[in-house]
């Protein structure tokens, strides 16, 4: 995700579209929607992607054992300067205390990580504990789940291309069932969509 964390910030697709990143969202602390998804977690909690920390930083507040990982120097840099307890590696790569997280997270876009939502979800499902819960963050329920390739652009410059998922909200349930998980909650907050998913 974003090498370059600015207001600025946007993904572009290869066929040209512009999808919008809230990064003045990601870089200022958990807000009122935040902490109520986070009163979901249970046990020590996984932020798969977790860019700035501030979910993390929010966990930790709480006296919740909480790790983020994430593939972006930058982001783990600002996630570390905040005081979140954060490091930086791949959800598919070897990804500390393996059994143990009795929640995940993937927020903000993080369900995208991979272009493939399904294997990154059992991914997921091999890194957390037996009986854990993921929480997700969805697209619109009216915007339909696709595989782009996109890169990060500012006003400056562009990133590299990489592969990317937008997963709609109607679309979680199926997925959930072929990743091992059963949906048990899905929601809408302050035009964000969220869902539970459980084992």
């Amino acid at each position: 995700m974003p090498e370059t964390l600015v207001r600025t910030s946007f993904l572009r697709t290869e066929d040209g579209r512009i999808l919008e990143l809230d990064v003045r969202r990601w870089m200022a602390p958990a807000d009122p929607v935040d902490e109520s998804l986070l009163d979901r977690a249970r046990g020590a909690v996984l932020d798969v992607g977790c860019g700035p920390g501030r979910h993390v930083q929010s966990l930790m507040r709480r006296g919740i054992p909480a790790l983020g990982i994430d593939t972006s120097p930058s982001a783990v840099a600002l996630a570390r300067r905040r005081g979140a307890n954060v490091d930086e590696c791949s959800i598919f790569d070897e990804v500390p205390a393996v059994g143990t997280w009795g929640s995940a997270l993937l927020l903000d876009g993080s369900i995208g990580i991979g272009g493939d939502p399904e294997a990154l979800l059992k991914r997921v499902g091999q890194v957390v504990a037996a009986r854990a819960r993921l929480l997700v963050e969805t697209g619109h329920p009216n915007e339909p789940t696709e595989t782009l390739d996109v890169c990060v652009e500012t006003a400056t410059k562009s990133g590299p291309w990489f592969r990317w998922s937008l997963v709609s909200h109607v679309d979680m349930g199926r997925l959930a069932r072929t990743s091992g998980f059963r949906l048990t909650s899905a929601w809408e907050k302050d035009d964000r969509y969220f869902a539970q998913l459980d084992r």
